[in-house]
């Protein structure tokens, strides 16, 4: 289905939400649980609904005794690939309270530009979604390094969505809306709509996000938000505390409009 607005939100029946690092991991572990939720209400109402989650590595940084994110290639593949267990652990700890199983999905950019594994992962990913599964996608940053040192998991939600065709993509973070200019300077206004081709013309963005655990920022919700628009997918961008009242619908956040007309299949094109 369309959606024209945050209204329709309780009526979309495909809906991915990415969450960052630095919200999950460290400090913010605890948000996990709420976010869990959110997800299982929406999951509970009938919706289909995956997760895009960062935070392996972020998640390790303690197991690992490490002092923070870690700088070189192969640490920050083991890391990955311990940090993905507890992660994965964790959320389906927190699921279990539902009774809600979650499915396991990585992919490397590879994957989506290439026609045969991308038809494999839209397959196996209708399927979970069909048995009532609740796939957390994650990219694989044990092995793809491109990923790991210059990727980002907006714009994997992106291409997901754009995979699934969902009906919505929400994407959270510490801010609750994009601004006019950094949220912290005097003078800066939340932008509540963005039609559909706005420029954002005179916005000032920013490409950092927060320091220490993340790779993402405003700017790359923003370019991610325009992926997802084009295929046809309309976009919330909020924060993570949030995330129960953006899938309610809540007059919250950051709404980006989708094109008129849905297109699918030409996630390679947004990743040339």
């Amino acid at each position: 289905m369309t959606m024209r607005s945050r209204a329709d939100v309780v009526d979309a029946k495909r809906i991915v939400v990415k969450v960052g690092s630095s919200s999950i991991s460290g400090e913010n572990a605890a948000q996990i649980e709420p976010l869990v939720d959110a997800l299982a209400a929406v999951h509970g109402r009938g919706a289909e609904i995956i997760l895009v989650s960062s935070g392996a590595i972020a998640t390790a940084i303690p197991f690992l005794s490490l002092d923070g994110r870690p700088d070189d290639l192969a640490t920050q593949q083991a890391a990955a690939a311990v940090g993905q267990n507890v992660l994965m652990w964790r959320y389906q700890t927190s699921l279990d309270r539902y009774g809600i199983i979650a499915g396991q999905v990585l992919l490397t950019a590879g994957d989506l530009e290439n026609a045969t594994p991308r038809s494999n992962a839209q397959r196996a990913m209708d399927r979970l979604l069909a048995l009532r599964v609740l796939p957390i996608v994650n990219e694989n940053d044990t092995v793809a390094t491109h990923e790991i040192r210059f990727g980002d998991n907006d714009r994997l939600a992106a291409l997901v969505a754009q995979l699934v065709g969902a009906d919505l993509l929400v994407l959270l973070s510490d801010v609750d809306a994009l601004y006019t200019k950094p949220p912290h300077l005097d003078g800066a206004e939340r932008i509540a709509h963005v039609p559909f081709g706005d420029e954002l013309a005179g916005i000032e963005i920013g490409s950092a996000g927060r320091a220490g655990v993340g790779t993402g920022g405003a700017e790359t919700k923003v370019s991610a938000a325009r992926i997802a628009a084009a295929a046809g997918t309309a976009v919330l961008i909020t924060a993570t505390t949030l995330v129960a009242e953006a899938l309610e619908g809540a007059p919250i956040g950051t709404w980006f409009d989708a094109a008129a007309e849905r297109h699918t299949g030409q996630a390679e094109a947004a990743l040339a």
